[in-house]
């Protein structure tokens, strides 16, 4: 069994949305400045590098953060690449089955960059979302930064997906990994009534 983290970097100068809090830290205390441990403090979006939208970040009454089912980010999921320009379609999965599949994670061909937003990303078109709540899918992911398009303004992908129960991970990081089914561990921070949480993001290759 082998661990493959999908994880990228959270550091100073991680790429976020345009006018969110990027990731900054400080030492309060330091084992150089002769205290007996090294202890640090940071700021960051909770929509950093892979993460987890909760059903709150778009709907008022919806779940927030500490309150999403954890059994979602837990479980097989296929990865899928694709060969999509602009948006995920199902004629760009045609050739894959979902029977039997809970867990899906689209590879892109335009995974994130390390370091500066790029607003030309990949995303997910609503039809795939729909496409995927009748399949029963429990969690989709993505490896670029959002479900719906940079200038989307009713973030419909979104909607449709928190609407139907689907867990969404985005920022995943599958560049090193190969089509096929893992186990996927993905779990949130419990914070308390927040939007979203960031994950530390593992796949398990399965025996």
């Amino acid at each position: 069994m082998k661990i493959i983290d999908i994880s990228p970097e959270v550091k100073i100068g991680s790429p976020v949305w345009p006018g969110d809090t990027e990731f900054s830290y400080k030492w309060v205390m330091e084992m150089e400045d002769g205290m007996s441990c090294n202890v640090s403090t940071i700021t960051t979006s909770v929509h950093i590098g892979a993460h987890t939208d909760a059903p709150f970040h778009f709907e008022p009454n919806g779940q927030t953060i500490d309150e999403v089912p954890l059994e979602k980010y837990i479980g097989k999921a296929l990865v899928i690449e694709v060969n999509a320009n602009e948006k995920v379609k199902p004629e760009d999965f045609a050739h894959v089955t979902l029977d039997g599949v809970e867990r899906v994670l689209f590879k892109t061909k335009k995974s994130p960059p390390i370091e500066n937003f790029d607003t030309d990303y990949i995303a997910v078109a609503n039809e795939t979302a729909e496409l995927l709540a009748k399949k029963g899918i429990v969690l989709v992911g993505i490896d670029t930064y959002s479900m719906d398009d940079f200038h989307s303004k009713d973030l419909k992908t979104h909607h449709i997906l928190l609407q139907n129960g689907i867990a969404i991970l985005e920022g995943i990081d599958l560049s090193k990994v190969e089509t096929g089914t893992y186990e996927l561990i993905a779990l949130p921070l419990k914070l308390k009534g927040l939007d979203a949480s960031p994950v530390r993001a593992i796949l398990r290759t399965l025996d």
